[in-house]
């Protein structure tokens, strides 16, 4: 873990920033831009359909060529390309890179936790992906918290404070890239820093592993998208994905529209949400590793994103819309670290990396469509209202596919004990 973990934590904390910093933009880009409320929904949904067109891609490239190689080459492009959203200037422009930002970075999270499953045991593997998922938590506090300082530089050579926020959050992801290529380890059998008894300890669990899944229908692009398996992660990924981004893209916006908060206030608040976020995810991953059961706590963190979101749709008190803010910035990056932790749970390994791409895939198609109504919604009715209360829904249906979900699970463990 620790020659692992901190470097994937800081790739994926910049891949993090890069996708979503343009929420912090939004408010001055449109201003200066000209872009309604569809045009920066479409445009932030965008991302996520490059994303999802080149995901399954991705991943067999990975395979192919390493997660060192593949991970680092995924990181230079996207950072250079995140930087590039400084040079915006109108609705096309803003459209091709942000398609072209999802291109780059298609593949990223999927990979990751493929390549966890050959490292990480499954007594251990939720830790290991709450140890780096904190980064998704830890972005909104370094957002929070230099964002606002990064707007304030309106003007300095000739540049406006949302290009500078782009800039300084793109090009050290390029950096962090090369830092991949040098240092990241490609699989146990490399590595010198662990025992040949140690190898086989690691070889030896995640083959038990193995063998209580079963053998797969078929592992090629069409088996993983027709595995029912597949097929249902997809689904609620699909909503629950499409819930958490559109909000979170937008969640700035809604949190000076509904709860009357200024751009620190703003700021200071995510940043809140983040660290409180990453507390609970690195307690969270413990709690289901002991355990042993990740969808139950998944559940509860789905059905309070879904209650949050409803309570700010209603509308309150300023103080009533941080707190449920800081419940749903608290369960929603949970919910994905222990959802995704259980795909090798439910996969083979040689279903695996395909079909954490097409769940992925499947994920991304929900983070397109959803931001583009949210945005239609806003334009056709002035508010953030009939947004807020349909990506509500779409939460608490997502938590009612993860109890089936489990379901499943619980019955197929239950039959293996028998046998």
């Amino acid at each position: 873990m620790w020659r692992i973990i901190p470097l994937i934590l800081v790739a994926y904390l910049f891949a993090y920033m890069d996708r979503v910093n343009v929420s912090f933009a939004a408010a001055d880009m449109n201003a200066d831009l000209g872009f309604s409320a569809t045009v920066y929904g479409l445009g932030g949904g965008l991302f996520f359909l490059g994303y999802a067109l080149f995901e399954i891609p991705s991943n067999l490239l990975l395979v192919r060529y390493g997660a060192r190689q593949w991970i680092a080459r995924i990181m230079v492009t996207w950072g250079l390309l995140s930087a590039g959203m400084m040079f915006v200037t109108n609705a096309e422009t803003f459209y091709v890179l942000r398609f072209l930002l999802g291109v780059a970075e298609a593949g990223f999270y999927p990979g990751v936790i493929y390549y966890f499953s050959s490292w990480f045991p499954p007594c251990h593997r939720s830790r290991a992906v709450s140890r780096f998922f904190i980064a998704v938590p830890l972005a909104s506090l370094v957002m929070g918290a230099v964002s606002g300082w990064l707007l304030d530089l309106e003007g300095l050579a000739g540049l406006a404070g949302w290009q500078w926020l782009f800039l300084a959050q793109g090009l050290p992801t390029v950096l962090v890239g090369f830092v991949v290529l040098a240092f990241l380890p490609d699989r146990p059998a490399t590595v010198r820093w662990l025992t040949p008894k140690e190898r086989d300890w690691i070889e030896g669990e995640l083959a038990r592993e193995q063998q209580q899944i079963g053998d797969p229908p078929g592992h090629n692009v069409l088996a993983a998208l027709r595995n029912p398996k597949v097929q249902l992660n997809g689904a609620l990924s699909f909503l629950l994905i499409g819930a958490n981004i559109t909000f979170t893209l937008s969640a700035p916006m809604v949190l000076a529209a509904v709860g009357g908060l200024g751009r620190d206030a703003v700021g200071w608040t995510v940043a809140a949400g983040g660290i409180i976020g990453a507390v609970t995810i690195l307690w969270l991953g413990h709690i289901a590793d002991r355990r042993g059961d990740r969808f139950i706590y998944a559940f509860w963190c789905t059905a309070v994103i879904a209650a949050s979101l409803l309570v700010i749709a209603l509308g309150g008190p300023a103080f009533v819309i941080v707190a449920v803010y800081l419940a749903f910035a608290i369960a929603a990056p949970s919910v994905q670290m222990l959802l995704s932790s259980a795909w090798p749970e439910v996969m083979t390994r040689a279903e695996l990396a395909v079909g954490a791409a097409a769940i992925n895939t499947i994920a991304q198609i929900g983070a397109f469509f959803t931001p583009f109504a949210w945005g239609a919604l806003k334009d056709g009715t002035g508010s953030f209202e009939a947004g807020l209360y349909g990506i509500a829904a779409m939460a608490a249906v997502c938590a009612g596919l993860i109890w089936l979900l489990r379901a499943q699970v619980r019955n197929r463990g239950a039959q293996a004990a028998v046998q």
